[in-house]
């Protein structure tokens, strides 16, 4: 079968020939349907080699979905021909986390060498891959497999992340949204879908800035030393209630800090480069502020992200490729020209 691969530190990924995978015991065979490119691959691919560790070579793709093609002893054989979606944050499934389906946070995966597909176990970007579990399936139903792929991570994470904020979110607040690329657009619709906040988008440039409109967002603006007059003014002096960076470069959380208010959250989603940091404090960051830094997200709130694609109130901006121009799609990922989220369709 096809997959895409990183085989080499500090190469390009590349499409090559490997043997199909067959279902172990408890595991489920998926034929991919799409798979979903993401920053934090970009991330992985950057690590030099005395940090990197995912293992060598590394099927890439931790936004998948496909149709169940078998499964191994002592899964329900009914589940063959299941169109679902992969939870990705794999955990151990008996820990005091995972019982709460926050596998995200499981206790005890590094201790058994438990990783995500695509960062560290074999990924999406394949005909076929292996899910560890039929508990990591959710079912996708009729949803279009293209839609669904980037929801897995690009709608899981922003969700996550804004939902513990929404009692804060009410009427006559505001909430900030830093970068408006494949995350930040769609937290944009998720704080339309789902607060009562004016939502306020800033990115770099002005096509970013177009999508963000495009998807609901109250003002669109350049993120620059303008931007902090502005939100006071938008905010009558108060400062934003929520700011959620998707970038996670230093400018965007010195930005960020500066623009939120009195108990406001400040939730820190995106890997830049570096090591980024926030400054709190007396004198260094609003009274009752919180600085939030989430990861990924919960199984439950998988299908609600899901449902909420499903009434049409989540869309993902995709470019669609072949396996065969997915090293292609990376660099565009590399040289931010994609607009939304790149998607491999097989």
């Amino acid at each position: 079968m096809k997959a895409v691969q990183y085989r080499e530190i500090g190469a390009r990924p590349e499409v090559v020939e490997i043997e199909t995978p067959e279902p172990k015991p408890g595991e489920v065979l998926l034929k991919v349907s799409a798979a979903g490119l993401c920053h934090s691959d970009v991330f992985v691919m950057e690590q030099p080699a005395d940090e990197y560790a995912y293992g060598l070579p590394l099927t890439l793709g931790h936004e998948g979905v496909g149709v169940v093609e078998a499964v191994g002893a002592g899964v329900d054989p009914g589940l063959v021909g299941t169109a679902a979606a992969v939870y990705g944050p794999w955990g151990c499934g008996v820990c005091q986390r995972c019982a709460a389906g926050q596998e995200n946070y499981c206790l005890r995966a590094a201790e058994l060498g438990i990783a995500p597909p695509g960062l560290g176990a074999p990924g999406a970007m394949a005909e076929y891959m292996i899910v560890d579990s039929p508990r990591h399936l959710v079912p996708i139903g009729d949803l279009d497999p293209v839609q669904a792929a980037p929801l897995t991570d690009a709608g899981l994470t922003p969700y996550h992340a804004i939902k513990r904020s929404l009692p804060k979110l009410t009427a006559g607040t505001t909430a900030v949204v830093l970068g408006v690329g494949g995350l930040g657009h769609v937290g944009v619709q998720i704080l339309k879908a789902l607060s009562g906040a004016q939502v306020v988008a800033l990115d770099v440039t002005e096509e970013k800035l177009a999508l963000a409109r495009e998807v609901g967002a109250d003002h669109a603006l350049m993120s620059d030393a303008s931007a902090v007059e502005a939100v006071k003014d938008l905010t009558g002096g108060r400062g934003a209630d929520l700011v959620v960076d998707f970038a996670g470069v230093q400018p965007t959380i010195d930005l960020g800090q500066q623009l939120l208010g009195v108990g406001g959250d400040f939730t820190l989603v995106g890997i830049g480069h570096g090591s980024p940091s926030a400054k709190v404090g007396f004198f260094q960051s609003p009274y009752e502020a919180s600085f939030l830094v989430p990861y990924w997200g919960y199984r439950q709130e998988l299908f609600e992200v899901l449902e909420l694609a499903r009434q049409g109130r989540l869309t993902v901006h995709t470019e669609v490729f072949s396996v065969d121009d997915a090293p292609a799609a990376y660099g565009r990922l590399w040289d931010g020209t994609l607009r939304g989220r790149a998607v491999v369709r097989f």
